[in-house]
């Protein structure tokens, strides 16, 4: 009689002992968004994408300031020499004398480069000092001032094609910077539900741990009493082995997931992370005609393409201009003077002018300028060929994932009855083995979906929520609030 009281009571108490044992210690708690948002700001793949962002900036800055007027100031301060040298005498003999003197020339420069014709204008200020000190003399001789033009002909002109292939770069940067900016979602996504799985299964093994060794204890009573046979009591207690077994390794997966996932983050602390399973979706449906139109608006992909033919244009361009006939035009007028003193440089100067056309022309090459000229074109042909097949492979990859994200959301709701189902079929199998109505067999099988069916609804979200940032990644484009992706630092 004692016994059966003792089995009851132990029946009684069978949920609060399997709460008590599966009691989780405490720690940061961390919804998805929150996690993203860290890894976006703080991560060390986060850090390297700013820098990357800002080294374009600059470069940027370096292309626009070609197109500026250029100041510079140049000079030889001093130019001292002190040596022996041969001096013709008036007689025509030679004289070998000392000779000590110093030339110091100063020159200041304004430049303007001109871009449709790739060359420059120029404005120059020159000054030049000659101290002879064996004689004592001092000599002055400069220009006021000299306006020149230097204009190459016919030549590959640099800058026109910069003006045209520049902006692109740029324009593309920023657009590359969103979408490294998205791909640390997605891996930061994964890096979640890695963890989050990971504390799932330890709480499902914490929990089969506690539930196997109520029963098993149970089960020794029904074994006393002769209700339960010796081979069902051995496969309690091994299920006991098992789920403890199970259970040490559920707990350091999760420790190794929660390691990389704050490694990955950022996150130098050593508080415990508490993961809470995502429970609002997006109610959203992505046509695939607009994801298309807006990967195309937004992505650098289109802008890639673009610069890319330009790029490879402007080496045809290149490989025509430089082996064909190529002159330089070098023109010049100003102001010339000498003196005794500086200020006499500004005493009535006298006019100075000067041109100068130099060309060069290959007459005989051995077919060497049409060679160069022809695998200009081929490689010109081969990049429109490429890029034809990148845009079609760019095209199939965001349809793809349009596809794969409505099947992944609509699984969701599948495998999230499916889990419920599953958790209330245990429950019912457990009671009713208790009271000796069922197989630990057919409890086994109830176990067996219940964890299966749990850790296939948590894939299911990890799947949805990395297909769900791989779209925005494609598109840069926000579905649920139906806009374009923007930088932070443009503000929202």
């Amino acid at each position: 009689m004692k016994k059966h009281y003792l089995f009851c009571l132990l029946c009684a108490m069978l949920p609060l002992l399997s709460l008590r044992s599966v009691a989780q210690p405490a720690g940061r708690q961390l919804h998805l968004q929150e996690v993203i948002r860290l890894a976006q700001e703080q991560s060390a793949v986060a850090k390297q994408v700013q820098t990357s962002r800002e080294t374009s900036y600059w470069q940027w800055r370096s292309y626009k300031s070609d197109y500026k007027p250029q100041l510079s100031l140049e000079g030889v301060l001093p130019d001292f020499s002190r040596s022996i040298l041969p001096v013709t005498q008036p007689d025509g003999t030679l004289e070998f004398r000392p000779v000590s003197n110093n030339n110091a020339e100063l020159g200041l420069t304004l430049s303007q480069a001109i871009g449709p014709t790739g060359g420059s204008i120029f404005v120059t200020s020159l000054m030049q000092r000659f101290d002879d000190f064996d004689r004592n003399q001092t000599r002055y001789n400069g220009n006021p001032a000299i306006i020149g033009l230097k204009q190459p002909l016919f030549a590959y002109n640099n800058l026109a094609w910069a003006q045209k292939i520049e902006p692109l770069k740029y324009a593309e940067s920023q657009r590359k910077y969103l979408e490294e900016r998205e791909k640390i979602a997605v891996e930061a996504t994964k890096l979640y539900f890695d963890l989050l799985l990971a504390q799932v299964n330890q709480d499902i093994a914490a929990k089969n741990l506690a539930n196997n060794d109520t029963l098993y204890q149970i089960a020794q009573e029904k074994y006393s009493l002769g209700r339960l046979s010796k081979n069902d009591l051995l496969q309690l207690r091994l299920a006991v082995l098992n789920s403890d077994l199970a259970l040490a390794q559920a707990t350091l997966d999760a420790q190794t997931a929660s390691l990389a996932l704050k490694t990955y983050v950022g996150m130098e602390d050593s508080t415990q992370l508490q993961l809470n399973v995502p429970q609002v979706i997006p109610a959203t449906t992505v046509a695939a005609k607009v994801a298309l139109e807006e990967a195309h608006k937004n992505r650098k992909e289109s802008i890639n393409f673009q610069r890319r033919l330009l790029e490879a244009e402007s080496q045809v361009a290149k490989a025509k201009g430089d082996n064909g006939l190529n002159a330089n035009l070098y023109a010049t007028f100003g102001l010339t003077n000498r003196g005794a003193n500086w200020t006499d440089i500004y005493s009535r100067p006298d006019n100075q002018q000067g041109v100068r056309l130099g060309f060069s022309m290959p007459v005989l090459d051995w077919g060497r300028q049409r060679s160069i000229s022809k695998v200009a074109e081929l490689n010109q042909q081969l990049v429109q060929y490429t890029l034809s097949q990148e845009e079609a492979n760019f095209e199939q990859q965001v349809l793809t994932q349009v596809n794969q994200y409505n099947t992944l959301k609509s699984r969701i709701k599948t495998t999230s009855e499916a889990d419920d189902i599953a958790q209330q079929r245990y429950e019912i199998a457990k009671n009713t083995f208790v009271i000796g109505r069922i197989s630990i067999t057919d409890l086994n099988i109830a176990l067996a979906e219940k964890d299966q069916a749990r850790r296939a609804y948590i894939a299911a979200l990890s799947e949805y929520w990395t297909a769900h940032y791989n779209l925005r990644q494609l598109t840069l484009y926000d579905f649920e609030k139906q806009r374009p992706l923007v930088n932070p630092s443009d503000g929202e």
